[in-house]
């Protein structure tokens, strides 16, 4: 499966700037893990180009209202998607405003990287980071332990 993220503005931040570099650059070797950053603005004009952005893929909104998932439970979705087909999914982070509601309810999954809300440069760090550690997983390599 293809992994497309799509967020709002770019990384601003050192830690975010290193993290995401990390992380992508150690996802290279797993599959196809494409990073798309969308211009910032409005929750409405951001939620429009997320879904513009993301038309004809599975759509993973990240929200603090959606689900908690373990990285198991997680796993075990990705699992699940490849094995019904799926090419391509999309994961979703949004304008600092958070989602429209259109947007949540056309998600196939709202997932909680946390119940707390987290700022959008520290979603993407942690959402790649979650990626990283279900490939490790896949392969049967020891990083998630």
């Amino acid at each position: 499966m293809k992994h497309q993220i799509i967020v709002a503005g770019k990384p601003a931040l050192s830690y975010a700037k290193d993290g995401t570099a990390e992380y992508l650059k150690r996802l290279k070797r797993y599959g196809t893990y494409e990073l798309r950053h969308i211009k910032d603005g409005t929750s409405e004009d951001v939620s429009q180009r997320l879904r513009d952005a993301s038309e004809g893929t599975l759509r993973i909104v990240m929200d603090e209202r959606g689900e908690n998932l373990t990285t198991s439970t997680f796993t075990q979705k990705i699992n699940t998607w490849e094995m019904r087909g799926i090419k391509r999914a999309s994961y979703l982070i949004g304008a600092s405003d958070g989602h429209t509601s259109e947007l949540r309810d056309e998600a196939d999954l709202i997932w909680a990287l946390s119940p707390l809300t987290l700022q959008h440069e520290l979603a993407l760090v942690v959402l790649l980071e979650q990626l990283y550690r279900v490939a490790t997983i896949q392969r049967g390599e020891p990083y998630h332990r």
